[in-house]
């Protein structure tokens, strides 16, 4: 039984009583035993007993009362006695306390010992769920020291820049993310986050697009870097063919536009050209026979159209996450532009068929030209909302700005005085109905209302199979 056992608080009511029967027994025999022999400094072993249990001043009340008893029951000369009381009363005193602070110290001791030993369990815990953290994260993360040696690296690390499998520990950063190299022999007096897109080579020499989150710390052996690095290159590749396929997908857009203009000035110089050909002066004219091959040259540019919507294919999207990302694009400049946004959209919204792209363009567009219709008015209020019609949802965009005088002409390309070309509201519209939706013009009293129009996947699947 070690000394942390002993002095236990399951122990101290027997203790106690083990302590007050010892120091009766003591005095009944020192009583007795008075004229031969004095036992009183047999009253040390119960003061040790129970001294790690008391508070200092207990102990030394009962100190004195042992020293007390003891001079009691003695048959040296009274002339000493005070002496003798005495000294007694500090050895017993000077005992019971120095067992009372080695008792603390001690459980101090053990106290802070099991404080650390939990601080150690909680650290171990907290490392081990950081390692399965770091392990299983899908992005490579690692540590690197002052001189842009690797430390540590995970899976993920190994598998993004070493193409054979090799190990990176102890290899140079620089042979992966030069930038990184740079970033931690760059001497800063505090930490550092930040984030960069950067260049990355691989072991085998392929180079991909680094995104890179790094932050330098402070160690007794110098300065460390810790960075999360993900690779964008098909992030990349991916974005720039959805830009070149929508590009291409615009362009037939506006040369459909192109077109219907064409034919309208074709149409008009055609019947004109028919007018003067029947004089006779001109029949045999060779500029004017030119004239009518530049025509016809017009006419078959003229015979472009847009694509018919059953080319276009479609899929299923979620309504609520493309208007959550309207929301990221456009309450930034809103707010900046003092202008309020009202979302009233349903909590479930049905999934719809279309272009996820090309529905944020129209729904970027028509929030845009709300907030330039709004600049002038008093109330700058745009209400974004939602409604069910049948296989139908429709999102409408309701601002409180000047109004638009002229609704017949909305939809008309190259349109006098419009913002930029002329063709927001003429490709919006274009690029709704390529995949079945449409946009309309609502008049309201004030400021104006567009309503797009967009097929549920039920509903389009239904109109499809008829």
């Amino acid at each position: 039984m070690n000394f942390s056992s002993i002095y236990s608080g399951k122990n101290r009511l027997p203790f106690l009583i083990a302590g007050a029967v010892l120091i009766a027994l003591i005095a009944t025999v020192d009583w007795l035993t008075k004229p031969y022999i004095s036992i009183g400094f047999l009253y040390l072993f119960p003061i040790m007993m129970i001294a790690g249990f008391l508070l200092r001043w207990q102990i030394v009340v009962i100190a004195l009362c042992c020293a007390v008893l003891q001079e009691l029951f003695s048959e040296l000369p009274s002339g000493e006695a005070i002496t003798r009381l005495l000294m007694a009363s500090a050895g017993f005193v000077g005992t019971g306390l120095f067992i009372s602070e080695i008792f603390h110290t001690r459980q101090m001791a053990l106290d802070h010992v099991a404080e650390v030993d939990t601080h150690t369990k909680l650290r171990r815990d907290a490392e081990e769920q950081l390692r399965i953290l770091v392990d299983s994260s899908p992005a490579a993360i690692m540590t690197i020291d002052g001189a842009g040696q690797i430390l540590l690296a995970n899976e993920a690390a190994r598998n993004l820049l070493a193409a054979e499998d090799a190990a990176l520990a102890g290899r140079s950063i620089k042979e992966f993310v030069p930038a990184l190299q740079m970033a931690v022999q760059t001497q800063r007096p505090t930490q550092f986050r930040t984030e960069l897109r950067c260049r990355g080579r691989r072991t085998n020499g392929e180079a991909f697009l680094a995104a890179v989150w790094f932050s330098t710390y402070t160690t007794i052996h110098g300065t460390r870097l810790a960075a999360i690095i993900v690779d964008l290159s098909e992030d990349l590749r991916d974005r720039e063919d959805l830009s070149l396929d929508h590009l291409l997908k615009n362009t037939k857009i506006l040369m459909g536009a192109v077109a219907h203009e064409i034919r309208n000035i074709c149409g008009a110089t055609l019947a004109v050209y028919k007018n003067l050909s029947r004089m006779p002066d001109l029949q045999n004219n060779e500029d004017f026979h030119a004239l009518g091959s530049l025509i016809a040259g017009l006419e078959k540019l003229s015979d472009m159209e847009l694509l018919p919507p059953s080319s276009h294919m479609g899929a299923s999207i979620d309504l609520g996450s493309v208007l959550d990302e309207l929301r990221v694009l456009i309450e930034a400049a809103y707010r900046e532009a003092g202008c309020e946004i009202i979302w009233r959209l349903q909590d479930h919204m049905p999934l719809v068929f279309g272009d996820r792209y090309g529905l944020q363009q129209v729904f970027l567009n028509l929030a845009r030209n709300s907030q330039r219709a709004m600049d002038s008015a008093e109330q700058r209020r745009l209400t974004i909302s939602s409604e069910l019609q049948d296989h139908t949802v429709v999102i409408r965009f309701e601002d409180t700005g000047v109004g638009i005088a002229s609704p017949y002409a909305l939809f008309k390309p190259f349109q006098p005085g419009a913002n930029a070309t002329g063709l927001g509201l003429y490709v919006s519209r274009a690029i709704l109905r390529s995949f079945g939706g449409e946009l309309k013009f609502e008049p309201r009293s004030q400021g104006c209302c567009f309503a797009v129009n967009l097929a549920t996947v039920a509903g389009w699947k239904a109109a499809h199979d008829e």
